[in-house]
């Protein structure tokens, strides 16, 4: 089992930056990939970032590519969202997600275990 909370999320500018933490417990962490997903009001949940237990695949989607890293530190089993140059339609609530099979996709369903979310609000 594995328990994610994240933090990080608040009220930003267009073009300013958000870092996004999501915590894990328990031990098996740093085999599991991590994934990122974001839903904004009225909206499908959406894909953001994945990356493997290692780190070595990391993967965006592309309205984020360019302007969002992914990255992890599995000695503090936390992974990151570094957010930049942050846009009004990045508005949503943004969950981590753990996939034991380390998959690192884009399907919410190859997650196992999520977060409660973190609001990330941009404004004019």
């Amino acid at each position: 089992q594995v328990q994610l909370i994240e933090s990080g999320g608040g009220l930003v500018q267009a073009g300013g930056s958000l870092r996004l933490s999501c915590a894990a417990s328990g031990r098996t962490f740093r085999r599991y990939a991590m994934g990122w997903f974001r839903q904004a009001p009225g909206k499908e949940r959406e894909f953001v970032a994945a990356i493997s237990w290692s780190g070595g695949r990391r993967y965006y989607a592309d309205s984020v590519k360019g302007r969002f890293t992914i990255s992890r530190d599995n000695a503090k089993n936390t992974v990151y969202l570094q957010m930049n140059s942050l846009l009004i339609e990045d508005t949503a609530v943004y969950s981590c997600a753990a996939d034991p099979l380390n998959r690192v996709g884009w399907v919410s369903s190859e997650y196992d275990y999520w977060g409660q979310g973190t609001q990330v609000t941009v404004s004019s």
